[in-house]
């Protein structure tokens, strides 16, 4: 992929809930692997891996809001930004990524331990920490 800078719009993912409601399609970049562990548990989700992504993103619609998502929202705003490079005018990234979405509560398929133990040891994620600086270890400085 290239690395021209994109501006990418971001959202967290209580955010996302509501564009999920709306009828945005999720895009999941992890690996096969890693949603074979722990995925999205939400109906409009398609997993296209970051690796075979040049190949495979015009199978995601452009006349539908996507929500690009990953483990920690790194890898999912690199393809964000390839896809408006490609003309997608209604994508956006998830913050943060599962972790975060795991943090919220929100509904998953699968083992969440392996989640919640690394964001038990990276305070750097938690909402107080995020509330007290102006930016996070987990890309929101881009």
């Amino acid at each position: 992929m290239n690395s021209q800078q994109t501006i990418v719009k971001e959202i967290c993912p209580t955010s996302t809930q509501v564009w999920i409601k709306k009828g945005a399609l999720l895009v999941d970049v992890r690996e096969r692997e890693e949603v074979a562990q722990l995925a999205y548990d939400v109906q409009e989700i398609v997993n296209i891996p970051l690796s075979e992504f040049e190949e495979r993103y015009t199978e995601i619609p452009t006349n539908k809001e996507v929500v690009m998502v990953c483990k920690a929202g790194v890898r999912s705003l690199r393809a964000a930004g390839f896809l408006i490079n490609h003309g997608y005018d209604n994508v956006v990234n998830m913050k943060h990524g599962l972790a975060r979405w795991v943090q919220k509560g929100f509904p998953t398929k699968g083992d969440i331990s392996g989640i919640v133990a690394s964001s038990a040891s990276s305070s750097c994620c938690s909402t107080e920490t995020d509330a007290h600086q102006n930016h996070s270890c987990c890309g929101s400085s881009h």
